[in-house]
């Protein structure tokens, strides 16, 4: 987009890329996207099921020191996903207590 405009690109604004994060980070996502989504239609988003979390540590060749920092990951990207859950079930609500 900055060539198109003309203008320098601004390093300390670019979002950063995937690339730019320890593979750990990279496992972390695709282990959270692999857990099954707990959701419940009047509560909506309520966090994942770990059931076969050690099956997906196994698959990602996640080693046993890396297991506790992995879980924190997960525990963050599983506390937003919940918060932008109950937001849109929010919004959603609003809208219907206007008509």
């Amino acid at each position: 987009m900055c060539e198109q405009t003309g203008e320098e690109i601004d390093w300390e604004r670019c979002p950063p890329d995937l690339d730019d994060f320890p593979d750990s980070i990279y496992a972390g996502m695709n282990i959270f996207n692999s857990l099954g989504n707990r959701v419940f239609g009047d509560v909506g988003f309520v966090g994942k099921d770990y059931t076969n979390l050690d099956l997906l540590y196994k698959q990602y060749y996640i080693e046993e020191h890396e297991k506790e920092w992995l879980f924190e990951i997960l525990l963050f990207l599983e506390h937003k996903s919940i918060e932008q859950s109950q937001r849109h079930i929010k919004v959603e609500m609003d809208k219907i207590k206007k008509k």
